[in-house]
């Protein structure tokens, strides 16, 4: 069962024969919500704002990014209204907005910054993740109970940033807690993954619709069908 909206975790719960017999493929992959990271597969929210995709990936060199962390959307849901409580206009290392002036560009300033805060809406998954990496921003992930998109083959570890919601305002001390080095190396680990986000028709090696396809092929040894 795939679901790209909010509607599918509720909707398969309540139909039992459905929820225990199925690989559910959903992007709100909450396991406060009842998803099963042994059996679920977790998918990408990917918001595409222009056709062509190959405009949107590769961004500048980390030397010359002068942000070191970026934040830009409305009030969605509580914790990114404690968020921006916490962080806007306090902090100029630390730019957020709920909404850009007149004159910034929103993916100008995405590939200015060295990392793009990705606090969760009113469900766990936000698009903005996947714009991270496509700018070759390295992703802060500020949630409880997600399961990123294909967890059980990538370590996310390697190539983001995961804060818990009670340490939002420690952001920047985590964040300028990581030393160059070890930012360099998660850097490189984002070029190395794009290719995994990427929507391609037709599909080619190693996009999403393959790791997908891969996530379900793994999970088949943890479900057993019952009638």
């Amino acid at each position: 069962m795939l679901s790209f909206h909010d509607w599918g975790p509720s909707t398969s719960s309540h139909v039992p024969q459905l929820f225990h017999n199925s690989i559910r493929i959903l992007c709100n992959a909450n396991t406060s919500e009842g998803f099963k990271p042994s059996k679920d597969a977790s998918f990408p929210e990917i918001h595409l704002r222009i056709g062509e995709i190959t405009s949107l990936i590769g961004g500048p060199s980390p030397s010359s990014r002068s942000i070191l962390a970026f934040f830009a959307g409305r009030i969605h849901g509580h914790i990114i209204l404690l968020f921006l409580e916490q962080w806007k206009n306090k902090d100029e290392d630390v730019q957020v907005y709920d909404s850009l002036s007149e004159g910034l560009s929103y993916n100008e300033m995405l590939k200015k910054s060295r990392y793009y805060l990705c606090p969760s809406g009113y469900e766990v998954a936000i698009p903005r993740v996947v714009e991270a990496i496509y700018a070759e921003c390295v992703p802060v992930l500020i949630s409880d109970h997600y399961v990123p998109p294909f967890s059980d083959i990538l370590n996310w570890k390697s190539f983001s940033v995961q804060i818990p919601v009670t340490d939002i305002a420690n952001i920047k001390r985590i964040v300028m807690g990581i030393s160059q080095t070890q930012y360099l190396r998660i850097h490189r680990r984002v070029k190395q993954v794009q290719k995994h986000f990427v929507v391609n028709g037709p599909p080619k090696r190693f996009d999403v619709f393959h790791m997908t396809l891969y996530s379900i092929w793994l999970k088949r040894l943890n479900i057993q069908v019952r009638n």
